[in-house]
């Protein structure tokens, strides 16, 4: 699975669903051009439901979470143990600060053996580093 799926960030989401936001029509068009799937965190999605619910509305929300049973998405397990390391990602990087979102797609990226991301945060994923040495790759600002 490691190489062949693109980590997806909570703005990224925001973006597609958003028409609204900034970064929507770039973010329409490069998912438009991905052909390896999305992954994401249950922190991310909380915070997506979170953000679009007050943004746009309830709707907006549960569209985002019925987008996953089409396939838009597949979700990475997190445990206890990455629950340390979220902790860890967190103390260390308390100066931008990082969120728990952040430090959860830290670890997949850890995980996944790679940093290929979709972000509108370019600032925090151009600083935060996965195994504490490898930057991320954000597709976004590629595109």
């Amino acid at each position: 699975m490691g190489q062949w799926v693109i980590i997806a960030d909570t703005g990224f989401w925001i973006a597609i669903l958003d028409d609204h936001d900034t970064y929507h029509l770039v973010s329409l068009q490069l998912a438009k051009t991905l052909q390896e799937p999305l992954i994401t965190t249950i922190p991310v999605i909380t915070e997506v439901c979170y953000l679009l619910q007050k943004r746009r509305g309830q709707n907006f929300a549960t569209a985002f979470l019925r987008s996953h049973r089409r396939n838009a998405f597949r979700l990475f397990e997190m445990t206890e143990f990455h629950l340390l390391r979220c902790e860890e990602l967190m103390v260390q990087y308390a100066d931008l600060p990082m969120d728990f979102a952040d430090a959860s797609l830290v670890i997949l990226a850890e995980n996944l053996g790679h940093g290929r991301i979709v972000s509108t945060d370019k600032r925090d994923f151009g600083a935060y580093r996965w195994k504490n040495r490898h930057p991320f790759q954000n597709l976004l600002e590629i595109a």
